[in-house]
Parts: C-alpha cells; structure tokens; sequence
C-alpha cells in the first residue's frame, strides 16, 4: 500500500478495489480524516460494513478518468514491506488489534503482521493496520457481519490451520483481545490439536479502552472497586444464557456490556428487575477508538431508547454505574 504522507484531512480520496487489501487503505484514510469513495464492482464484506455504517461511499463499477480528476489522494495496492521470509515450519499467531485505532496495536502485534506470509482478519480489526503487511502477503477476509456474511468458526479453524500446516506464518488478527469474547481460545485449541507452533499476542480490549477514549473510568477511587464485563449476544430470557442478572445487578461493579446492541433493551430490564437501580447512570460508546466514535448517555431506565434515537449501531461498549456520569470526568 502507498503510505500517506500529505494531510488529506477533509479532503477527497479515492480507493480503486474492493478486497481486503483496499480495506486497509479505506480504513488509514478514515483514521487520517478523508472523505472516502471506493470505485470497485464488488467489495469485500469489511469495507461493505463500512459503507452500510455511512463511513464509506460505494460507486459499483470501475474506475474512469473523472473519478481521478476529482480525488485529491488515489489509492491502490500495498506499500512495500520486510523482504519475505522462507520458513518451513509453520506458526499461529494470535494477534488482538485492540479496539480500532491501528496506533493501539502493540508493538509485538506490528511485528507479527509485518512478517507474517497469511494474516486471516476481520472486520473488528482496525485495517488500516493491513498496510504493515508485505507485498507478498495473503490476506484473508472472515469478517462476521450482524446479519450478514458470516464464516464459521470451524471455517477459520481450518484455515489456520491448513496454511501453517503448508509452512506458512499465519496471523490471526482480530479487533480487542483474543480472549475476551474473540474465540482465541477455540483457535487456540485446533491449532494445539493439529500440532501447530502458536504464540499468543494479547491486545487493548474494547471493553476498557473504549469507555476510557469517552471519558469514562472503569473504576473509580471512592465510587466502584470493580468491573464486570458480559456478553450481550443472547438476551436475557434466552435457555442458553448463564449470565445471574440479579446477582449482576447486586455486585456493586461496574457492568461492561459487549455485543448488546440488539439486547440492551432486555439487558437493561433485567437489571432493574435484579434491584438495580433505573436511575443508575449508562452510557453506550459506538466505533471506540476510531474517526467516528460517539456516545450516547442516559440512565438504566433510558439509555436504549436514548441509544435507538441516536442511531447506535454496532460495535458498541455499553457501560452501565456510577462512573459513566463523574463530575468533571464527563465532558
């Protein structure tokens, strides 16, 4: 990929393709301020969830001479990186991207995408991150879309697997921290049973940093001594759940909700009903830690109606006690 080396802050720019690759770049003109348009017939399903989040704009077809003339950055490719490795074993490295904005990568993060021969991502991993990649390198697309496109966890089991077992140096990138509702530890297991070297690179998870990039502590000296972060996936009504809402409610910690979007409502409810509080303070934090990060706040009793309204849409951290209302922390 081309690195950016103009401010194009507000200005227009122009991805040509729509794979994995041009994702990368979408995502770094994003994170530089752009007003981005891929030009490409067909897009892979991470830059598709750009556009369906109005981050990103979509011409389906190819590229012409008046879409150059009106952009003043045009991107296309990969920039050069290491000179390729040969190796003949291969590895597994699990890598947390943390929760969006590529700078929160770690160090060893970096380095493990930057000599990696295959790097299996997703569309929760900050992209822009891609552009660190060799030329040579294989990009793979698994993004899981809500809704929408989806492969199976035994679909990118297999794939580790099958590329490390072919000598390859694999990456597994992902948004957040592998082990925090990522199924690192899945992975982890099929790449142990098939035999396959694996090194763990944890990453900054949204369940932190995304409250804290609000404004928002996760605990507070004198207020909360803990925190608890669940799952929202299954409601709390669901025969699957394992989540104890009334002892949750009683905890005194403060609650973290992650993937709770669509159930926040229920979420919510159950809280109330457990004895907490409908007046308890709640905020929802959307795309945390990248250009279009916004919150929405309100109280137990409001915040999925005040949420809704506001057009909240996933990823999103809720974070439900007392510090997500602190006097002169909240801006």
């Amino acid at each position: 990929m081309t690195p950016l080396t103009t401010d194009v802050a507000g200005h227009p720019a122009l991805v040509v393709g729509g794979d994995i690759a041009a994702a990368g770049q979408v995502a770094a003109l994003l994170e530089a301020g752009a007003v981005v348009t891929v030009v490409a017939t067909h897009v892979t399903a991470s830059i598709k969830d750009l556009i369906d989040r109005g981050l990103v704009t979509w011409l389906a077809r190819e590229v012409d001479v008046t879409d150059i003339q009106t952009a003043a950055i045009v991107l296309t490719g990969r920039a050069p990186g290491p000179t390729p490795t040969h190796h003949t074993t291969g590895s597994v490295t699990l890598v947390g991207g943390g929760p969006g904005d590529p700078g929160l990568v770690t160090v060893a993060g970096r380095a493990a995408i930057e000599s990696a021969d295959v790097i299996v991502t997703d569309r929760l991993a900050p992209l822009a991150a891609l552009r660190w990649a060799r030329p040579d390198a294989e990009i793979i697309d698994v993004a899981k879309i809500p809704g929408g496109r989806s492969t199976s966890q035994e679909q990118i089991n297999r794939l580790l697997v099958e590329h490390a077992q072919a000598g390859r140096q694999v990456v597994r990138f992902k948004g957040g921290d592998n082990f925090v509702f990522g199924r690192g530890g899945e992975e982890l297991i099929a790449c142990h049973q098939a035999g396959i070297a694996t090194t763990l690179v944890p990453g900054v998870s949204s369940a932190i940093a995304a409250p804290a990039l609000a404004g928002i502590p996760v605990t507070h000296r004198g207020l909360v001594q803990g925190f608890t972060v669940i799952s929202g996936h299954l409601p709390p009504e669901h025969p699957d759940s394992t989540i104890d809402y009334s002892a949750l409610a009683q905890s005194g910690t403060t609650i973290i909700v992650l993937m709770g979007v669509r159930t926040l409502g229920p979420v919510c409810q159950a809280l109330i009903a457990g004895g907490l509080a409908p007046t308890t303070a709640a905020a929802v934090i959307a795309d945390g830690a990248m250009p279009s990060q916004h919150v929405a706040r309100g109280t137990l009793a409001t915040i999925d109606a005040i949420a809704t309204a506001a057009g909240i849409g996933a990823p999103a951290v809720t974070v439900i006690g007392a510090v997500a209302d602190v006097p002169g922390l909240i801006g």
